[in-house]
C-alpha cells in the first residue's frame, strides 16, 4: 500500500510539471513558433519519436519535463523563431506554463466543489456535521506551551467522566472559561494521528486573546450544484492565490519584526511528497485538494521575477517593453546561470532538511 502512495504521489507531481511544460508547448503552436522537443523526464535521452517539426522524448531522470523552443536562447531572425515573435506573443509564451498551474487548480477545485465539497467556513449555527480547526497560535500562550500547533483539529475534551466530542467553537471557549487555572486535556487530530496535549487555561488573557490563545475556525465541507461548480472552482483558484502573496508578505513582516512565526516549515520536494502522501492516506478528495493546493502555490513560485524562473524571463520582457529593445542575451544568460545554480543550491539544501526530518 505504501509504494502504491509512492507511485501516486510521483505521478500526481509530474503530471503538474508536464502540464506545466505542455503550456508553454501549446502556447508556443499556436503562435506560430516552432517547439523543437517536448520531453518526459531530463537527458539522457532514452526513447525518442518525431511528429511533424518536434521531436517527442522519453528520458532518464524523471524529475519533470522541458520544450526546446526555436530562438528561445538565441537571437534567431525568423519568422518561426521565438526571439522573432512580437514582445506581447513572447510573454504569452513565458506565461503560458503557470497560468496551466492554475488551470489544474481550476479544474480540480470545480471537481471537488460538486462531487465531495469544499471545506468551507461556518458558524456554530450550522446543522451540518463540522470540525473544530487551529488556525493560529498565540505566541506565550497556554496552546503553544501545551504543544498546540495550527492545521490541528481539536476532536473533544477528555475529562474524569469520559470524552466529551466538540464541534462547536463556542463549546471550547465556554470549556476554557470554565476550567481557567485548572489543567485540561485536548483531543487532537494532527495529520492522520489522533493525540492528547494537555494545557491550563489563563484567567486573564491580553487583550484580543482569549484563555487558551488560540484562533479558531468551524469547517464544513459544503458540496455545490453541478452547474456552479465552475464559477465555485475559479472563485477559489482566485483566493488561494490571493491569500499566498498576503501570507507571505505577514511572514516577512513578523521576521523583520523578529517575531516568532508558530507552525511555519520550509520544505522542497521530499517534504511536499511526505505531506502529500498524509493527505492521500485522509482520502482522495483531501489529496485532490492538497494537489490543487500545490498547483496554486507553484503558480506564485514561478511568477517571482528571479532569473531562471518563469517570472524572472517575463520581468526580462518587460524591460524589453519599456527600452524598445531586447535586454543584453548575453547579459540575460549570465544572470539567468547564476540564479539558476543558486535555485539548485537552495533545493538541495531544502532536500536535505526534509531527508533528516523525515528519517
Amino acid at each position: 500500500m505504501i509504494l502504491i502512495n509512492l507511485v501516486i504521489v510521483f505521478f500526481s507531481l509530474m503530471s503538474l510539471l508536464i502540464l506545466h511544460e505542455w503550456g508553454h508547448f501549446i502556447v508556443a503552436k499556436k503562435l506560430g513558433v516552432r517547439v523543437e522537443e517536448f520531453g518526459l523526464g531530463y537527458p539522457p535521452r532514452l526513447i525518442s519519436r518525431k511528429w511533424g517539426e518536434t521531436v517527442y522524448s522519453l528520458n532518464l531522470l524523471p524529475f519533470g519535463a522541458f520544450v526546446r523552443i526555436f530562438g528561445e536562447d538565441e537571437k534567431i531572425e525568423e519568422n518561426r523563431s521565438f526571439s522573432a515573435k512580437p514582445v506581447w506573443q513572447r510573454m504569452l509564451i513565458v506565461l503560458g506554463g503557470v497560468i496551466s498551474f492554475w488551470l489544474a487548480a481550476f479544474i480540480i477545485f470545480s471537481l471537488l466543489s460538486g462531487i465531495w465539497g469544499l471545506p468551507s467556513f461556518v458558524s456554530d449555527d450550522f446543522a451540518g456535521e463540522a470540525a473544530i480547526q487551529i488556525i493560529d497560535v498565540m505566541p506565550g500562550s497556554p496552546a503553544e506551551k501545551g504543544g498546540l500547533l495550527p492545521g490541528d483539529f481539536i476532536l473533544g475534551f477528555k475529562s474524569e467522566r469520559g470524552m466529551l466530542a466538540i464541534d462547536q467553537i463556542g463549546q471550547i471557549q465556554d470549556l476554557a472559561k470554565t476550567n481557567a487555572g485548572k489543567e485540561i486535556s485536548l483531543l487532537i487530530k494532527r495529520g492522520k494521528d489522533i493525540i492528547e496535549k494537555k494545557l491550563i487555561p489563563r484567567f486573564s488573557p491580553p487583550s484580543g486573546e482569549g484563555p487558551l490563545g488560540l484562533a479558531l475556525v468551524r469547517v464544513a465541507k459544503i458540496k455545490t450544484k453541478w452547474y456552479q461548480a465552475p464559477l465555485k472552482g475559479a472563485e477559489i483558484t482566485v483566493k488561494k492565490t490571493i491569500q499566498i502573496p498576503l501570507f507571505l508578505a505577514d511572514i516577512f513582516s513578523k521576521i523583520f519584526k523578529k517575531e516568532k512565526i508558530s507552525g511555519l516549515q520550509i520544505m522542497g520536494p521530499v517534504g511536499m511528497g511526505a505531506l502529500m502522501g498524509d493527505a492521500l492516506k485522509a482520502g482522495v478528495d483531501n489529496f485532490l485538494l492538497f494537489l490543487a493546493m500545490i498547483s496554486i502555490w507553484m503558480a506564485c513560485f514561478n511568477m517571482l521575477p528571479v532569473p531562471a524562473l518563469d517570472g524572472g524571463r517575463f520581468f526580462f520582457l518587460i524591460i524589453e517593453a519599456i527600452r524598445g529593445k531586447p535586454f543584453p542575451v548575453k547579459l540575460e544568460q549570465r544572470i539567468t546561470t547564476f540564479f539558476f545554480l543558486l535555485l539548485v543550491f537552495l533545493m538541495a539544501f531544502v532536500t536535505f532538511k526534509d531527508i533528516t526530518h523525515l528519517f
